[in-house]
């Protein structure tokens, strides 16, 4: 039976709620501070640029003296005008968007080069303001196309059909075709006003992506372009460069969000002008951002332009590098089902070297791809499932943990999770976040995973969308009535705490109720407009058909000429997890009850971690009853109060009476301190080093190991038989990744007796090392071939500057590698003549093969030989391993051996198949032990190896008695390959592995060498 938890009327009132909430806020905005940027809701008067304070970039990035709040602001009343109910006291929705279009217009011109273009305030765009590129681009170009789109009938507003049943107005054509115009009743008429004004702000922003490395500069001046940095090609035959007014040079960096999410913006405005340099140079810097990342798959949270060098090691899902995985996702969804962009690249940016993409960076599936890659690092380095799975803060090139918190923009990523799929992840990790809010009644920047309180002191909220917007993804995806009260929630404590006569502040401190004084434009073009589509659940945008997106800033965007039935090429399928292209069913409704989330067995885990439980229960509240001339209540206003009205979110007769809750996820974990072999040793800084391989350990004594047990951050080939694993956690207190090393040597157990540190010989696994025939190499010293290096490195970098140094290319335009090759060759060619005339020395040429050892009754152990050291030891002589002798034999199912096979070799070299191992053994003639005998039966599969080989049977020999001398055997894969090797061989050995146990269980993540 299907129960609904909140009925109509319920939400009919809650989007009145919303409405009214949004006019308070923009009718003030409009009569007070219009067509300043925004609005000081404290003190009542309009809130502009820091002129005083150029350093002030938390405003000055992000006013610009261009009415944002009104662009901000105009496809939020779109959205509204598709309510079936209008607004007490005010007028239609879109007849004041209508309004809000003309006023704009009226100030900044139409976007013509003629007497039209000219505005109040100026031509465009063009003022003497220096604002930050991603701003200006989610705020400014989108707000300006999105509202654009809603004028022209591209997006839906109930009962508006600018073009009757006529196909919807070809964007591409809008500048130049003045013969479609749209009549509006307030006399104004539309022909694409709002792209050409987007145009003119884009155009603004161009000279930012004149660095040397394809990622855009992060401020350029509307009026002036970028004087600012000196190394801009832009600026290459200037005399000199401007610094900014406070006389400091302009800081170059970046974050990967603010430089990589500037594809749909950008790719809307050259799909609707027939502009292509926007959308090519968005995703040039998106693909910047992206080919940068680590090893693992993550992308640090800031870099520089100039250098593309990483300048915050520090990655997550929130601040600096939010937008870059949603534009990943979305970018997939605008353009899934689009032809390339017409059109060549005519217009050119100025000295910009970066107008091309590679084929494979322009296809829809491309950025899917992107978004996969992330998603699965993401979940393998970041998540965290202890208490309540969350997210934390880790370098991104090992994933070891940075930061113990988590801040209020990282709210956003559950509603991505969901539009990408991953529908239980995105419900999970949602949880934490309402509780959050319940508690403090709003989201503090930061707060702390570790003290649960506060992060820093940073605990304002200025408005921010971030919760909402997830609210509203799950409940569109889900329908579960849960959602709808999470909304009903924010929306009432909003109307409690931030409140004013003049609009809606933020809140400085969520703790104590300061309130800021500054209404964000985000608030009203955002924040409001989410929370209006989540209780509109008929909105013509939720049953819209048609892949639009909602950008960074909650700006709905769509491309409409799209081609049918277009078929979409499969990405390869290397991902973990689920990799359809498609959405998941909504989770199962739990029998009788009326929220599925309300009835999760971990529902108050999220509670816990944010530790609810400690705060006082809700005292009650007016409900907001009484109503000033503006629908919000005046009275019984309290800022006060920091956690919500309702304990948990859902109402109490709702929450399930015979409701489970499911044991906290803990793990069990431990330190291990280890004393010094010396009563006066100290620990040193030789005892632990970072390599490229992990953490190498020379020497325990002193040391402090941190070690956990978990048995779900293994993959399938990463579980013990036992089903679970330990790993080092942090060595010395450096808390390492999941997926880092510790490498420690072996003569560090010299003098450990500890059953809870205990190195074994792993019987199963060893490896086999090949030493190939003699290989000469030249005596130099290292000084020298240093210099060589350095000096061949720099000539091959200068010819990729364009300095060819006398040499031509033939027949080509494009420098083939081959070219460079032969340069420095005939540059360097008498360092190898040289070279060939010095002394030269044994190199040993090692080769490494996964060796199992067999099993089963006929099984016996390898010989007592000692260790080799590491293939890739330098101090490692030539001549050095055991075995010199080889015998080769076929599948060895046939017949005797010849006497001399077992006698005159060490080794016997046989092929896998066609009879047993054990019948393979029986072939082999007796021996009489001895150095020089046989030691060891190799056993060669065509696969990749790894399998046991079973001796099913006791050794005979080839006259059917018992062997007394048993013969060990081991397999290893390769096939033809490795038996061209052991042709090649000079000498053979094995090298055991050894792994670390404590109390039995093994450690993953530890390797003896």
């Amino acid at each position: 039976m299907a129960v609904s938890a909140m009925r109509k009327a319920q939400l009919e009132a809650l989007k009145q709620e919303t409405m009214d909430m949004f006019y308070h806020g923009y009718d003030h905005y409009m009569k007070i501070a219009f067509p300043e940027d925004e609005l000081r809701p404290l003190t009542c008067v309009p809130l502009t640029r820091d002129q005083e304070h150029p350093e002030n970039i938390g405003l000055n990035d992000v006013l610009g003296n261009y009415s944002l709040t009104l662009i901000d602001s105009l496809s939020t009343l779109a959205v509204l005008a598709s309510s079936s109910q209008p607004s007490h006291h005010h007028k239609p929705a879109f007849e004041q968007f209508q309004h809000g279009v003309q006023s704009l217009v009226e100030h900044y011109g139409d976007g013509t080069e003629g007497p039209a273009g000219q505005g109040i305030r100026g031509r465009g765009f063009d003022v003497d303001s220096k604002v930050q590129v991603f701003e200006t681009v989610i705020r400014g170009v989108g707000g300006l196309l999105s509202a654009h789109l809603f004028a022209v009938g591209d997006l839906p507003v109930r009962g508006y059909t600018p073009f009757g049943r006529q196909p919807h107005y070809k964007a591409n054509r809008m500048i130049s075709d003045s013969e479609r115009v749209i009549d509006w009743p307030n006399g104004f008429r539309y022909n694409g006003q709002l792209l050409r004004l987007a145009l003119d702000l884009g155009k603004r922003l161009l000279p930012a992506f004149t660095s040397p490395t394809g990622l855009p500069y992060p401020r350029v001046n509307l009026k002036y372009g970028i004087p600012f940095y000196a190394n801009s090609a832009a600026n290459t035959e200037k005399a000199e460069c401007r610094v900014d007014q406070s006389g400091r040079m302009e800081i170059t960096e970046t974050c990967s969000a603010g430089a990589g999410s500037l594809i749909l913006e950008f790719t809307t405005l050259s799909r609707l002008t027939g502009d292509p340099r926007f959308e090519t140079l968005a995703k040039r810097a998106f693909w910047e951002v992206w080919n940068r990342r680590s090893s693992i798959g993550l992308i640090g949270a800031g870099i520089d332009a100039e250098s593309g060098l990483w300048t915050s090691a520090t990655t997550g899902v929130g601040a600096g590098v939010d937008s870059f995985f949603e534009y990943a996702l979305k970018s997939y969804i605008l353009l899934s089902g689009q032809r390339r962009l017409n059109g060549t690249l005519a217009h050119t940016v100025p000295n910009s070297p970066h107008l091309s993409i590679e084929d494979g960076e322009d296809s829809p599936n491309a950025f899917l791809e992107v978004w996969q890659t992330a998603h699965t690092a993401i979940k393998r380095h970041l998540y965290r499932d202890l208490h309540h799975p969350h997210y934390v803060n880790s370098h991104f090139r090992t994933g070891s943990p940075m930061a113990p918190w988590i801040d209020s923009l990282s709210a956003y990523y559950p509603g991505l999770l969901t539009l990408g799929g991953e529908l239980d992840e995105a419900i999970e990790t949602n949880l934490l976040y309402t509780a959050l809010w319940s508690r403090y009644a709003a989201l503090p920047e930061r707060w702390s995973i570790s003290d649960g309180g506060v992060e820093g002191g940073l605990g304002w909220w200025p408005g921010r969308p971030e919760l909402i917007e997830s609210t509203y993804h799950l409940y569109r995806a889900t329908k579960d009535p849960w959602y709808l009260h999470v909304g009903e929630m924010i929306l009432k404590d909003i109307k409690r705490r931030c409140w004013t006569e003049c609009g809606w502040a933020g809140l400085q401190d969520v703790r104590t109720g300061e309130l800021a004084d500054r209404m964000e434009s985000f608030f009203l073009g955002e924040t409001i407009k989410y929370m209006f589509l989540l209780f509109d659940t008929d909105h013509p945008l939720n049953t819209l058909d048609a892949p639009y997106v909602l950008s960074t800033e909650g700006h709905p965007l769509i491309l409409n000429n799209r081609i049918p039935s277009l078929p979409i090429r499969r990405h390869r399928d290397h991902h973990v997890g689920n990799n359809d292209a498609t959405c998941p069913a909504a989770p199962p409704s739990i029998p009788l009850t009326v929220s599925g989330t309300a009835a999760r067995d971990d529902i108050y885990h999220a509670a816990g971690l944010a530790r609810l439980h400690l705060i006082p229960a809700a005292t009650s509240f007016d409900r907001l009853s009484e109503t000033g001339t503006d629908g919000i209540a005046s009275s019984s206003i309290s800022t006060s109060q920091t956690h919500a009205v309702f304990p948990w979110t859902l109402p109490l007769n709702l929450i399930p009476s015979n409701g489970t809750c499911s044991k906290i996820r803990t793990r069990y974990s431990f330190e291990l301190q280890f004393p010094f072999a010396q009563p006066n040793e100290l620990l040193g800084q030789q005892s632990v080093s970072r390599v490229a391989e992990g953490i190498l350990i020379n020497s325990l004594g002193g040391l402090k190991l941190g070690i956990i047990r978990d048995e779900s951050q293994y993959r399938e080939d990463e579980r013990s038989e036992q089903g679970v694993r330990l790993r080092i956690q942090s060595v010395g207190g450096l808390p390492l990744g999941r997926d880092e090393r510790v490498l420690i040597k072996k003569d560090a157990f010299r003098n450990v007796v500890d059953p809870n540190f205990l190195m074994v010989h792993d019987p199963t696994i060893s490896d086999l090392l090949i030493e190939l025939r003699d290989k000469w190499a030249p005596v130099r010293h290292r000084a020298d071939r240093h210099n060589d290096h350095a000096e061949a490195a720099g000539w091959a970098q200068s010819i990729l500057d364009g300095d060819f140094h006398g040499h031509k290319l033939t027949g080509r335009n494009i420098l083939d590698p081959r070219d460079i090759l032969n340069m420095v060759l005939q540059r360097f060619g008498h360092a190898t003549d040289a070279a060939s005339e010095e002394p030269r020395t044994l190199q040993a040429d090692y080769h490494q093969l996964l060796a199992v050892s067999a099993t089963g009754i006929g099984a016996c152990p390898l010989p007592e030989t000692w260790d080799v050291p590491e293939v890739n030891d330098p101090s490692q002589k030539s001549g050095t391993l055991p075995w010199k002798t080889i015998y080769f034999s076929d599948e060895t199912c046939q017949g005797k051996l010849p006497d001399i096979a077992s006698t005159g070799h060490q080794i016997i070299v046989i092929q896998r198949g066609e009879c047993s191992f054990s019948q393979k053994l029986s072939r082999i003639p007796i021996f009489r032990p001895s150095k020089r005998s046989l030691q060891l039966v190799v056993v060669v599969s065509n696969d990749e190896g790894g399998i046991r080989p079973l001796l099913d049977d006791i050794q005979y020999t080839p006259a059917g008695l018992v062997r007394y001398h048993q013969i060990p055997m081991v397999m290893v894969g390769g096939g033809q390959e490795t038996n061209k090797l052991l042709g090649k061989a000079k000498g053979v050995g094995i090298r055991k592995r050894y792994h670390v146990q404590s109390q039995g269980v093994p450690i993953s993540n530890l390797k003896v060498i």
